[in-house]
């Protein structure tokens, strides 16, 4: 056994790959989006590369304006339902986990609880919810809304949709269910527990009809970086999308949400901070920037303007691409990501780039590397060593040719190193990340 820290790896799958002009490299499979087949031989890619998760973003919306410009990056444009697609998927693999994205600004309670309840039961233990409020108005138009509510709200929603979604996931303890032919007794009544809550957004009364899940509870996910969402992750997350391309972002972060957890009488060892990670790999580092620059070169500047101008939550598309951003466009607040709005915001402030640069550097709170593979290892090897992070949410810039890449490549050099698993230790998500069983509230 190896006394190192071992690096947790997933991969955040967007259909053709982060870069906004990732459906136009040659390698992609551009009209293969909604094939399931093609889904299947990217997750048991990653499975062969030892990865912890298999996640899929969402949101549920489509983009309704400046669709001259969304068709030239077509965002969450033609996307299937994550949970469903999941489910597809279970079968063609049999260790990594499969996570995604369900908001409960817009999903009820119950429907999360069975959704994912339902895809835990089918895949043996591996799923694993990314809980979320949504972060575009797009989505609140299409439930009714003429924009998201309030940060501060959205988040208490959320709190109380959680505790909920548990709730009936402990609708029944394991052992509830005996099938006993002989007594005529399929169930024991007294292993169930109504759920039965009356709360300041939702008033329920009922149960989840299917068996505990068999980790108890999937797993949990979140992304917050306001202090709303690192409180909530410091309570309830078991993994946490991290913040900061540079490392003392990094570390501070780390520091701020781990030293949160003990009020909530948790160890840090049950939470797991994924700092995003895109990755151009060469045979040299000049090799690797030319391809970097290729990738570039598909996705037209007004659309990386438009990628700033969503996550600013201010137009930029009227300003000169060629001076710098003027500070007074900077809105007071960010209704949507608070993460990337201040990663855009400290750009314009302090690095003074032109409105071009600033889009051809953004990268929505990952680091990208044109880089070799070692020298991709050792930039994880040290960020693990500093605790910038426990891992990385690897964003490929194209799919499946950069996740590819990093598995032939950086993945044997981590194992070389010995700061990389050999093999899956268990067959949950829980065993393999070494989290610990979720036991029945109710059994207490």
């Amino acid at each position: 056994m190896t006394s190192k820290k071992q690096i947790v790896l997933s991969a955040l799958v967007h259909p053709h790959g982060i870069y906004k002009g990732a459906w136009r490299h040659p390698d992609a499979e551009a009209d293969r989006v909604n094939d399931v087949e093609y889904y299947k031989k990217v997750a048991q890619l990653c499975e062969r590369g030892l990865l912890d998760l298999f996640f899929i973003a969402d949101t549920p919306a489509a983009r309704t304006d400046n669709l001259d410009i969304w068709t030239r990056s077509p965002l969450f444009q033609n996307v299937m339902e994550p949970v469903t697609l999941l489910a597809a998927l279970a079968g063609a693999t049999s260790r990594i986990g499969l996570g995604a994205t369900v908001s409960t600004s817009f999903f009820e309670p119950y429907n999360i609880a069975r959704q994912f309840a339902s895809l835990d039961h089918i895949t043996g233990g591996r799923a694993a919810w990314n809980v979320v409020t949504s972060a575009n108005d797009y989505a609140a138009r299409n439930f009714g809304l003429d924009r998201l509510p309030p940060h501060g709200e959205r988040y208490a929603k959320a709190r109380e949709c959680l505790e909920l979604v548990k709730s009936y996931w402990d609708t029944w303890d394991q052992d509830a269910f005996v099938f006993d032919k002989e007594k005529a007794i399929y169930f024991d009544p007294k292993k169930f527990h109504t759920v039965d809550h009356k709360g300041a957004y939702f008033t329920v009364h009922g149960g989840l009809n299917i068996a505990r899940p068999p980790q108890g509870h999937p797993v949990i996910i979140q992304a917050g970086a306001s202090e709303s969402g690192k409180e909530l992750a410091a309570q309830t997350a078991e993994i946490v999308f991290g913040t900061g391309a540079e490392p003392e972002a990094a570390k501070a972060f780390y520091s701020d949400l781990k030293g949160r957890m003990p009020k909530f009488g948790r160890d840090e060892s049950q939470l797991f901070i994924l700092s995003g990670l895109s990755t151009v790999i060469g045979r040299t580092r000049e090799e690797a920037k030319e391809k970097f620059e290729y990738l570039q070169s598909l996705v037209p500047v007004e659309v990386k303007v438009m990628a700033l101008s969503n996550d600013l939550e201010v137009n930029l598309l009227d300003l000169p691409l060629d001076e710098p951003v003027p500070v007074d466009r900077i809105p007071a607040s960010s209704n949507l990501h608070q993460a990337y709005f201040n990663q855009i915001a400290d750009m314009i402030r302090g690095q003074k780039l032109t409105l071009r640069e600033m889009a051809n550097k953004y990268t929505r709170g990952s680091k990208a590397m044109c880089a070799t593979a070692n020298e991709v290892a050792d930039f994880m090897e040290s960020w693990i060593e500093q605790r910038c992070c426990d891992g990385f949410m690897l964003s490929p810039a194209v799919v499946p040719g950069s996740l590819k890449e990093f598995i032939d490549e950086v993945v044997p050099v981590l194992q070389e190193r010995g700061i990389y698993k050999t093999a899956y230790k268990g067959k949950t998500l829980r065993e393999n990340l070494g989290l610990y069983p979720v036991a029945n509230k109710n059994s207490l």
